[in-house]
């Protein structure tokens, strides 16, 4: 769940966003703003709560990954 701080900030983003649009802006392209704004809320609120890899860890994963 988004927690109400980054509401209020998703919330002045996306006016913002909306803002600098043009009016014929289509609902696909502000799905898409949406959608990346909630990946970059999640992704933070992951590494907040200890959620995420050492540069180390990643590496070794990727090497599993790339044989």
């Amino acid at each position: 769940m988004v927690s109400n701080q980054a509401r209020g900030s998703i919330k002045e983003s996306l006016l913002k966003f909306l803002a600098e649009q043009p009016d014929d802006i289509s609902l696909e392209e502000i799905q898409d703003f949406l959608y990346v704004k909630q990946q970059i809320v999640k992704g933070q609120e992951a590494l907040r709560e200890g959620h995420h890899y050492t540069h180390e860890e990643a590496r070794e994963i990727m090497k599993k990954w790339l044989k």
